[in-house]
């Protein structure tokens, strides 16, 4: 098996851009689920947030060998860069018919950073069938910031999304998507592990930027999804504009004429 990074492609990243997340099914080996489930229940050590990978995760450790699997370590390297330290990590497991489960929230407080983002892996070890509840997710929803649980009052959006996968799935997510664990209500303990990562590197330019003109760049960055309203909604694209001029470093990237016919602003020109 191939060791080199697989990177992502642009298409590939303008679909995290647009979608707040990518899934990577079936990119585990089942001899590591299998291992997995023998020791994700007992946790893992504690690290300190701001740890760079190598020193959060020795060589050999399962951690580490789940980062640097080809898939794994391509659509982390495109997204924040080599070198990124690990903010936190922990196993989240939910016991058979728990009868509850959380609230929709955004991890962390309300985060504004235009140009740079987070990512979370979450880490499915095994089979999760749809009575076992799942990662719920709510595509589209990264750029509009909220602090939390603020918005735990909703309980469903149309379009929403829950993970249902085979063993050895992975799911990197924008810090700022809304998401929350669903109860299990099968008679199997589900286990999921997450770890977030910071960037140390600008987020520019990181992936496989062969296809950056491809008319399906455009495509995936204009996506709607059906819980956005008609007019505010509109602002999704607008954000997605602006987080792609830093991701391209190009500036003058737009949709539909959008961000360039908001920021014309001939007074100030005139003054330079």
């Amino acid at each position: 098996m191939s060791t080199t990074p697989q990177l992502l492609s642009s298409v590939q990243m303008a679909r995290f851009v647009a979608h707040g997340f990518l899934r990577l099914d079936d990119v585990v080996p089942a001899e590591m689920n299998r291992e997995a489930l023998d020791t994700l229940p007992a946790g893992l050590p504690s690290v300190p947030y701001g740890t760079p990978v190598p020193k959060a995760f020795p060589e050999g450790s399962f951690a580490r060998r789940l980062v640097e699997l080809p898939a794994v370590a391509g659509a982390l390297q495109s997204l924040v860069g080599p070198d990124p330290t690990v903010d936190h990590h922990f196993v989240h497991t939910r016991e058979p018919y728990e009868g509850k489960a959380q609230p929709l929230h955004a991890d962390a407080l309300i985060d504004v950073r235009p140009d740079a983002f987070d990512v979370q892996l979450m880490y499915y070890p095994q089979d999760v069938t749809a009575d076992m509840g799942g990662t719920l997710v709510v595509p589209g929803s990264h750029l509009r910031r909220i602090n939390e649980s603020d918005i735990g009052r909703y309980q469903n959006l149309l379009g929403q999304t829950r993970l249902t996968c085979s063993a050895g799935t992975v799911m990197l997510l924008h810090h700022g998507i809304w998401h929350g664990g669903r109860r299990n209500d099968s008679g199997t303990v589900r286990h999921m592990y997450k770890i977030r990562f910071n960037p140390t590197v600008p987020q520019v330019g990181l992936w496989d930027t062969s296809d950056e003109n491809s008319p399906a760049v455009r495509a995936e960055l204009a996506h709607t999804f059906p819980w956005y309203e008609p007019a505010t909604g509109r602002l999704e694209i607008h954000h997605r504009i602006q987080l792609w001029r830093a991701l391209t470093g190009d500036p003058g990237f737009d949709i539909d004429h959008w961000a360039t016919r908001i920021a014309n602003r001939p007074a100030l020109r005139s003054q330079a």
